[in-house]
């Protein structure tokens, strides 16, 4: 929710560096700040008209600024939401000296109660579509005279099942939720459908439950019941009833799921289902931030079994995931190895390479594109064949690298400028009052600088000689672009005091005479100063906190 605040649009007034103090700035500090700001800009302390107006202007930003900083409740609701969280209807009846989790508790809640009325129109959709692919030619035919084979011995690829199913739901009222569901199944020529109307209701903050109505062509009507009850804040229970009617009449059926925290990490899992595949399953589950570990043993007819997997989680921007996992059993055994990862905002590419006696060898593709799944069954051979299990690995890890080259970044690329390009079109506007904010800043700061030099150098001080705020090019291979920086030594010279230039983690281009010069960019912060006669440079980001004199590169007074 805190998100969509942020997103609706480009926020560039930060309190915090517009007073240059940190986040966790005292009450002290924020009035030192504000009493220094208050100084420079003052209308009364200038004549000329325009710069009085535009003193008062920038006088009462800072004024803004402090107001709601000063204040408790209005910066814990600034440093959760912004700005935007301050324009919010409703604060006036949330009670006072309310701690920030309480304030973010009350604020979901009048976000809640606007978006009722638009989440009665809303559906959620979920969808998942498998296409299953008969390979075996590519290698079983080679342990037949393939030479017998017409039209010169291509091997011969099928898709010999399909499956479809979507869902959508409807919130009837805030405890009431009705679910549409249906799918459509078919292999090797012979098929079905059927479709399920289900009704959730909330029944209290410990539970919910569920009726199911269904009917297709390939079984007779579905009627279902669905329980979920929270036991204790650690243990819950799933209870799940249906009778379906068919013609060797009605088949009852009953699976019910006791699940508890074991710690932070880890659930405990015991099911038991009973009907004409009765069994009794217990498994462990544990997810960590950086793997997944999940034990299961089942008990039953027809499968009787034990599985372990383990996924190893990489923090990389792109969430990449490495499993593997062990399952043997009565059917057989079968070992499986694969990867998945992100490759844009919304999707998710996997695959995993299965391998099992008597299963044989299968390739398994799975996209995720938010909340729809596409899913790929390959199944290559019946018998163990080294080159199948060869090929089912390293196929598709060439073929991801070649598309990830060719496509996935270039798209990513142009998507990604697209986007920059439409958020510099929607703060164009902003940005230019922005930037006219800085020039107007600048000019009042004239005077306030003549004296901060002057005294900087009757003791061999601190001074900014230049300063520059924005994109660097320093990478040869792009001389093409342009550095994009604006001039930000007046500035930065009015912030000295007691020869130290002292700049908090905040973005910088909320400071006083700075503005954003590329926006969506990664800027930088470069100066050159002067301090005991010698000259010295620093270069810092955009959110680094700065402190100067400092040991930096030295300069020789000749270059």
């Amino acid at each position: 929710m805190a998100a969509a605040l942020v997103d609706e649009e480009i926020d560039n007034d930060d309190y915090y560096s517009l007073l240059n103090v940190r986040r966790e700035a005292t009450h002290d500090e924020l009035k030192a700040s504000y009493r220094r700001l208050c100084m420079l800009y003052h209308p009364d302390k200038h004549r000329d008209p325009e710069l009085k107006s535009q003193a008062e202007l920038l006088f009462n930003l800072v004024h803004q600024a402090y107001t709601v900083l000063n204040d408790p409740q209005s910066r814990a609701i600034y440093d959760i939401y912004g700005k935007r969280g301050l324009e919010v209807e409703g604060w006036e009846v949330v009670e006072r000296k309310r701690t920030p989790a309480e304030i973010r508790e009350e604020f979901e809640r009048l976000q809640r109660e606007r978006d009722e009325r638009r989440l009665q129109h809303r559906t959620n959709p979920k969808g998942t579509i498998s296409v299953g692919v008969d390979a075996t030619d590519l290698f079983d035919r080679y342990d037949e005279d393939y030479e017998e084979i017409p039209g010169g011995g291509f091997p011969h690829i099928e898709i010999n099942r399909m499956h479809i199913s979507q869902s959508i739901e409807a919130p009837l009222t805030t405890t009431d939720t009705a679910i549409l569901s249906g799918s459509l199944s078919t292999q090797n020529g012979n098929g079905g459908g059927t479709i399920n109307v289900a009704i959730r209701r909330v029944t209290s903050t410990k539970g919910w439950g569920e009726l199911e109505l269904g009917a297709g062509d390939m079984h007779g009507p579905l009627f279902g019941m669905k329980i979920f009850r929270n036991l204790t804040p650690r243990c819950f229970l799933t209870t799940q009833c249906a009778l379906q009617v068919s013609s060797r009449g009605v088949r009852p059926g009953l699976t019910t799921v006791l699940a508890r925290h074991l710690d932070k990490n880890t659930m405990g899992y015991l099911q038991w289902r009973w009907g004409t595949q009765s069994a009794m399953n217990t498994s462990i589950v544990r997810d960590t931030k950086t793997s997944h570990l999940t034990f299961a043993l089942q008990l039953g007819i027809p499968h009787c079994f034990m599985m372990l997997s383990y996924q190893y989680k990489f923090q990389d921007e792109d969430q990449t995931k490495v499993k593997g996992s062990l399952k043997a059993g009565f059917f057989g055994t079968v070992v499986e190895y694969g990867a998945e990862r992100k490759i844009s905002r919304h999707s998710v590419l996997g695959a995993t390479v299965s391998v099992g006696v008597p299963q044989g060898v299968s390739l398994k593709i799975k996209l995720n594109r938010a909340s729809q799944t596409y899913f790929f069954p390959i199944h290559l051979t019946d018998q163990l064949l080294p080159s199948a299990v060869f090929y089912a690995t390293v196929g598709p890890l060439v073929f991801y690298l070649a598309m990830q080259r060719l496509v996935i970044r270039p798209y990513l690329s142009a998507q990604k400028e697209q986007e920059l390009e439409k958020q510099r079109e929607s703060s164009s506007s902003d940005i230019a009052r922005k930037k006219q904010e800085a020039e107007a800043a600048v000019r009042l700061m004239q005077e306030s600088v003549r004296r901060v030099i002057e005294w900087e150098e009757s003791r061999m001080g601190l001074i900014i000689l230049n300063a520059w705020y924005g994109k660097f090019v320093t990478d040869t291979s792009r001389k093409q672009e342009k550095a994009k920086v604006i001039d930000v030594t007046v500035p930065l010279q009015c912030l000295v005091k007691d020869s130290k230039l002292i700049l908090t983690d905040a973005c910088k281009s909320g400071l006083p005479g700075f503005y954003d010069p590329c926006v969506g960019e990664e800027k930088s912060l470069k100066v050159l100063y002067q301090f005991r006669g010698v000259m010295h440079q620093n270069l810092s980001g955009d959110t680094e906190a700065l402190r100067i004199p400092k040991q930096s590169h030295r300069i020789d007074a000749d270059t």
